[in-house]
């Protein structure tokens, strides 16, 4: 068996293709939010190399095989063909984060303050988990306002950002480092 080429070079004149074989420009939006999408999932492997716990680290696996389903979901011209199944958010794929972050919020003390991101490296790296995050979701919220996006997948998103401050949250106080902005 011939091993493939990591390189193709279809895309040396600046496209791609979809999902559907249209090829767009690498600056196409549905690119920029997928590719956000992978950087989100590489932010995550960084972050589970601090995460001690193992019920975090099977929820983090969890979250990083999602994400490939929410970036092939965007690489596919849903406007044109329908997702194979393995490129659907499910229901109870979003149920499971709700109920990992109402277990995570019923054991941390109420918000009072703004948090600032930091107090310890596995906090810092949910944070960064968390903002590129939000950076994804505004770039899917671009794909949508031209293409059709399944309601699933902006919703999954939305619940991974929060589900990213919890965490800091809980290992923040969980090594008594939590910190707050200094308003003066």
């Amino acid at each position: 068996m011939k091993k493939s080429n990591v390189y193709t070079k279809t895309g040396d004149k600046g496209t791609t293709a979809l999902v559907g074989g249209t090829r767009v420009p690498k600056s196409h939006p549905r690119l920029e939010a997928y590719g956000t999408i992978d950087e989100l999932n590489s932010f995550i492997g960084f972050l589970a190399c601090e995460i001690k716990e193992e019920a975090d680290l099977k929820i983090l696996s969890f979250i990083q095989n999602k994400l490939f389903t929410v970036g092939s979901y965007l690489a596919t011209e849903t406007e044109a063909i329908p997702p194979k199944a393995a490129s659907i958010i499910k229901d109870s794929d979003i149920q499971l984060i709700e109920s990992q972050m109402d277990e995570i919020d019923s054991q941390l003390p109420a918000i009072r303050e703004f948090i600032l991101p930091g107090g310890s490296e596995a906090a810092s790296r949910s944070h960064i988990c968390r903002s590129v995050c939000r950076r994804a979701e505004r770039c899917i919220y671009r794909v949508k306002a031209e293409y059709p996006v399944d309601e699933n997948i902006m919703i999954f998103v939305n619940r991974l950002s929060d589900y990213f401050f919890l965490l800091a949250r809980k290992v923040s106080n969980r090594m008594g480092k939590e910190i707050f902005w200094n308003q003066d």
